[in-house]
């Protein structure tokens, strides 16, 4: 299976996605990395191992649309199976959700269905929880709300700040996503989604 990522950071869960399949717990390959921002560390990650990348400034397209057209067109270019956001900070449309239906999964910094959207970390600290995680789920039109595959629970401290506290929500991001892509390729193979 050819597992397209899509980025915007630092790329550490593409790291994480690759360790994995180094150490065989994942079957397949990661086909292509797509970033959208300028600089961003996942393309030096990517580079490193040798993985094509493929830059895509979101700010060049009018409309969520028109970039969501251009990363089909480079996914299906490289024969892309499965769809990994792993850090990418863009909201997808139904032009791309559609053209790989069932096939993009999100790992989120939160227990969903809680701190859906954007900052969901300072959201967790603002409510004043004693527990968040992440979750990973596959993507659909509203944003943060398709099916739920795996979730980790995180602690909240006295002292955390969100650099504090997303640091060790990555730790588990990085352990759940590779083990939640695996569990799903099973799926998509007995439900013949892929055929």
């Amino acid at each position: 299976m050819r597992f397209g990522i899509l980025a915007s950071g630092s790329g550490s869960n593409m790291e994480a996605i690759a360790q994995a399949i180094d150490g065989q717990g994942l079957k397949g390959e990661i086909g292509i990395v797509i970033y959208n921002e300028p600089g961003a560390y996942v393309q030096h990650r990517a580079a490193v191992r040798r993985i094509p990348v493929v830059h895509l400034n979101h700010r060049d397209f009018g409309s969520r649309e028109a970039l969501d057209h251009q990363l089909m067109k480079v996914l299906n270019a490289h024969g892309v199976d499965l769809v990994l956001m792993a850090g990418w900070m863009r909201v997808v449309t139904p032009v791309l959700i559609d053209g790989f239906p069932e096939r993009i999964l999100n790992i989120h910094p939160s227990l969903l269905p809680s701190f859906r959207g954007m900052h969901a970390i300072q959201q967790a600290l603002d409510y004043g929880v004693k527990i968040t995680g992440c979750t990973v789920h596959v993507v659909v039109p509203d944003v943060d709300a398709g099916r739920i595959l795996a979730q980790a629970a995180v602690p909240i401290l006295p002292d955390d700040t969100p650099h504090s506290l997303r640091l060790r929500i990555q730790s588990q991001e990085h352990r759940i996503y590779p083990e939640a892509i695996a569990d799903y390729q099973q799926h998509l193979s007995q439900s013949h989604v892929l055929s």
